[in-house]
């Protein structure tokens, strides 16, 4: 029998394993050795059948546990619900509410400048050459784990004497403040695309080889259909899943 049919074979169990909840999320895999024993192959092709797996993002390998399962819980997103409005008992920004709806904590490393914009930033925003923007950069947590960035800009002319423009959190969220600014967003375009990630983006989002990213940019426009915001989120592929809700008028 050929090797690759053997890794693919030792691979489908274990895979099986994992969907079927029989190995489930932080659960060790057994070693390379009982896997040898127990399917009677060489540990080569142990190491290929894993390695299978690392791609598919169903495993993880760490020097000091060997190999153990994923979450790979999802988390939901509905962009059209950013805009809608929160129950006043808890005034959260959208991202972190829509974590603590499903259970799970929340938190963000945030960086704050005043810079001049990428071209397509600039283009996006209708800005003039050399028109600054300020920029709030953000590294996003669920349960502790790095799980996607969204870095969102906003004209200088607009947010410049704003909490927007001043590090720190914004517990009622950015979108609010454009609206006591007199920028409310009443209309969002949105495009999304994949791609694979940027070595940087690999190491702050610690992604494992070979995982895809969803790259949602959002550009926000006030009453007078002026741009007031555009944010670029980086969502990795086995984090998130994205859903939109359509109703007919």
């Amino acid at each position: 029998m050929a090797r690759s049919t053997l890794y693919q074979q030792v691979a489908s169990e274990l895979r099986r394993a994992i969907y079927s909840g029989e190995l489930g999320p932080g659960d060790q895999l057994p070693t390379e050795a009982d896997l040898m024993q127990v399917y009677g192959v060489s540990r080569n092709t142990v190491r290929l059948a894993l390695g299978e797996l690392v791609n598919e993002g169903l495993v993880t390998r760490t020097p000091r546990r060997g190999t153990v399962v994923r979450d790979r819980r999802p988390l939901l997103l509905y962009p059209q619900r950013e805009l809608a409005p929160q129950p006043s008992r808890a005034p959260r920004e959208a991202f972190a509410y829509a974590v603590s709806q499903e259970g799970r904590e929340p938190s963000q490393v945030i960086d704050v400048a005043i810079v001049e914009p990428p071209e397509e930033i600039a283009t996006r925003l209708e800005l003039a050459d050399g028109e600054p923007v300020v920029v709030r950069r953000r590294l996003r947590f669920v349960d502790g784990q790095p799980y996607n960035t969204n870095d969102s800009y906003f004209p200088h002319a607009i947010v410049a004497d704003s909490e927007i423009a001043r590090p720190g959190d914004i517990l009622r969220g950015a979108n609010r403040v454009l609206e006591e600014l007199g920028h409310p967003q009443v209309r969002v375009v949105d495009d999304i695309s994949a791609r694979m990630p940027t070595p940087t983006e690999s190491l702050r989002l610690e992604l494992e080889p070979g995982t895809p990213v969803m790259e949602h940019v959002r550009v926000g426009y006030d009453p007078d259909d002026l741009p007031v915001r555009v944010a670029v989120s980086v969502l990795p592929a086995d984090k998130h899943l994205i859903r939109y809700e359509l109703d007919r008028h």
